[in-house]
């Protein structure tokens, strides 16, 4: 069981660590991810409960959590949250400007105002509004977290601001300097930083909103007879929607009446409508073009296409690339360490003044050190303040998450899913790349081109053949009764049907039992073929599909399918080739088709006659000489999909192999193979950048502020500047599309 909730009130990678320590807590809780950046807390369990989960979160601090459903269609931070983000710091720094140019002014041109009491009064003033009003919900969420001893960047913010501010009152009856209008400054850049970040995570969420907002509204169903309109998320299976000419279609389904062309651009990426009559199965989202359908509803709610598509967009958003474990270990620990190590600062400076003014020489070059530098206190305050507010988590925490959720936003506008986010750090590690053959290499529609019947009755040994398959679901048996469907061949009621897996079929037709398959089904069954092999291998070496058809225990004849190679398939074969991939063709066909196949397509490395349950065991054996990507679309591709170290499912193929790929190609384009390994290269350097910058930022600029050269204010504009950095970084990445 997977349940999803939004998050609100976090403000720090921190804070997320903290609801994943208190939901884990929960009886029933398997696995927990937060995502920072899209707040998002994602649980899965036997047994859990949301409303347990929502109090866990609302007792680990200052949040609040709801519970989402698939059918939302607002599900990414917005307008809303970046116009309060924005008035917070608008009006912070209303009341910070004056106070900062009065500071500014007093110190560098009327120095004999520095210390007028009148003017200590108006720092202490003008800074209450920004320390208890527009930072109020930073000071409460530090509460709680330190209440509960889990701390949270606004714990620094807090603890920062909150000596700041005290030194100013300390200062109208004690030789202090007065620090109240730096620590309105703290809390102005702290709020603009907050500002940034939601307008990143707006922008960053963008795409993925627009995916949102495909899925049509309402619904036309009928009804007792009576066409009537409802909420598209009300929508059962089995009901009758009505779509006319221009309208969405609601959800997944079969056409029951009516022929029209549909607009299929948010999933293929075709321009030209498909034409749809009675029988053919419609998707969700996708556009009636001309005119009015009839279709039974499949598949509703979470279960159609685009629900699933978008919890595949936050499966990727919420799961971590293995560079980022590291990351998560040192933020754990990262608010606890500061707050010590801001304490440490304060007692070396106030017991060893001699000792660190002598280290802070070393600096001197630096423009950004003033201070006064006089006394214990003072400076002991000034060094351990700096130290609180520029040791920020914040940017480790936004480095990975930021990519994967503009990366994942990218990756939904040319309709890659990228599900498992260790795959993107895995791709640029692959040395072959594995693809199955029908309905990958191929377009997956097989047609009949030749039928041979051994005593030249073509007709019986169509209508035998398709009287058998009729019970069959597999491309091949799909192929043999639309042709004889195509020439108005009755067919013959069939009993026992049973799948030979790999092989072929078998049922009884007038009490004899018919078998249907490949050569080795006949050498297995002892039949004997070779009256047909002379055509057989001509056949084969054109790439079609021999299948021999038995009844009564003697071969009656062939029936030859081919399936088209896919237009695209020859290019995207050889740019692979000509990225430095290792390329190979695995299929079950025998040695002369698959060669005649791959030849089309321009692979040399044909791994044939491979049944379903060996493809795992070939995708292992590869696995000796490099890391593997297999790409797949059928049941019986799903084993090797999950086998490989990154399996990529053609979005148009079957469902459990959607379900077991760690990338979906929406579009089933071979094209967006190369597509999805550019994207994965591109998300992992950006991640890489992030987590060196982040890593960097802190190594330099905290052991300035612990030496009493960083200023406060310039230590708080660093902080807010590092984690924006990330994310604007991340957002870089978009830049990156025309390329992917």
């Amino acid at each position: 069981m997977k349940k999803s909730f939004r998050i609100e009130g976090m403000h720090c990678a921190s804070c997320a660590k903290n609801i994943e320590r208190a939901v884990a807590k929960l009886d029933g809780v398997g696995s927990v991810l937060v995502n920072f950046p899209a707040e998002r807390l994602y649980v899965e369990g036997a047994d859990i409960k949301a409303n347990e989960i929502i109090l866990a979160v609302s007792q680990a601090g200052s949040y609040k959590a709801t519970e989402l459903d698939a059918s939302r269609v607002n599900s990414f931070p917005g307008e809303e949250e970046s116009l309060k983000a924005r008035r917070l710091a608008a009006y912070s720094w209303i009341f910070t400007l004056p106070s900062a140019m009065a500071m500014l002014l007093s110190m560098l041109f009327i120095p004999h105002f520095h210390g007028n009491l009148s003017l200590d009064i108006f720092y202490i003033i003008a800074a209450v509004p920004v320390i208890f009003l527009c930072g109020r919900a930073t000071h409460l969420s530090a509460a709680r977290a330190i209440r509960k001893l889990s701390f949270n960047m606004d714990s620094l913010i807090s603890i920062g601001t909150g000596i700041s501010f005290l030194s100013g009152i300390f200062s109208l009856f004690f030789p202090v300097e007065n620090y109240a209008p730096i620590s309105s400054m703290i809390m102005s850049f702290h709020l603009s930083g907050r500002y940034a970040q939601a307008r990143a995570r707006m922008r960053a969420g963008r795409e993925i909103g627009q995916l949102l907002s495909l899925g049509a509204k309402k619904a036309s169903i009928l009804s007792g007879g009576e066409e009537r309109n409802i909420d598209a998320s009300d929508l059962k299976a089995g009901d009758i929607m009505i779509v006319r000419p221009g309208e969405k279609i609601p959800a997944d389904g079969m056409v029951v009446s009516g022929e029209s062309s549909v607009d299929e651009s948010m999933i293929s990426g075709e321009s030209i409508p498909v034409q749809k009559k009675k029988g053919d199965t419609v998707t969700g989202a996708t556009v009636n073009i001309d005119g009015m359908l009839r279709i039974r509803a499949v598949r509703v709610g979470k279960e159609t296409f685009l629900s699933r598509m978008i919890q595949m967009v936050e499966e990727a958003q919420a799961s971590k690339v293995p560079i980022q474990e590291a990351a998560d270990r040192i933020t754990s620990a990262f608010v606890p360490f500061i707050l010590l190590l801001a304490l440490s600062t304060f007692l070396l400076w106030f017991f060893l003044p001699g000792a660190m003014f002598s280290a802070k020489s070393f600096f001197s070059f630096l423009p950004w050190g003033a201070g006064v530098e006089t006394g214990r206190l003072q400076p002991a305050l000034f060094a351990s303040i700096a130290v609180l507010v520029i040791a920020c988590p914040c940017a480790l925490g936004l480095a990975t998450p930021t990519v994967l959720m503009v990366s994942s936003g990218i990756g939904a506008g040319k309709g890659i899913f990228i599900r498992n986010g260790e795959a993107i750090q895995v791709m640029k590690e692959v040395s072959w790349i594995l693809f199955d053959k029908t309905g990958t290499i191929t377009s997956g529609k097989p047609r009949v081109t030749d039928v041979i019947p051994l005593d030249g009755d073509r007709k019986k040994l169509l209508q035998n053949a398709a009287s058998l398959e009729t019970m069959s679901g597999h491309p091949l048996a799909l192929a043999i009764t639309e042709e004889a469907k195509k020439e108005n061949i009755p067919l013959i009621p069939s009993e026992k049907f049973r799948t030979l897996t790999g092989f072929g079929a078998e049922a009884f037709i007038g009490g004899e039992r018919n078998i249907i398959g490949s050569r080795k089904l006949m050498e297995t069954e002892g039949i004997q073929v070779s009256a047909l092999e002379k055509e057989a291998g001509l056949l084969e070496k054109e790439g079609k599909t021999v299948i021999f058809s038995a009844s009564g225990g003697k071969v009656s004849g062939i029936i030859a399918i081919a399936d088209s190679i896919r237009p695209e398939a020859g290019e995207t074969i050889e740019r692979l080739k000509n990225l430095g991939f290792k390329v190979a063709m695995l299929t079950g066909d025998n040695e002369k088709t698959a060669r005649g196949m791959a030849k089309q397509a321009g692979i040399e490395t044909v791994f044939a006659d491979v049944m379903p349950r060996d493809k795992m065991n070939m995708v292992r054996k590869l696995q000796a000489d490099g890391k593997v990507a297999f790409v797949g679309d059928g049941i019986n591709d799903a084993p090797a999909l999950k086998q490989a170290d990154v399996g990529i499912a053609m979005g148009t193929g079957t469902d459990i192999a959607i379900e077991t790929g760690d990338v979906v190609l929406s579009r089933g384009d071979l094209r967006s193979v190369i597509s999805s390994i550019r994207l994965s290269r591109a998300t992992f350097r950006k991640i890489r950048q992030n987590l060196f910058w982040a890593f960097f930022y802190n190594a330099v600029s905290i052991p300035l502020a612990v030496f009493g050269v960083m200023h406060p204010v310039v230590a708080e504009i660093a902080m807010a500047v590092s984690s924006v950095s990330v994310i604007g970084n991340a957002i870089l990445l978009g830049k990156e599309k025309g390329n992917i």
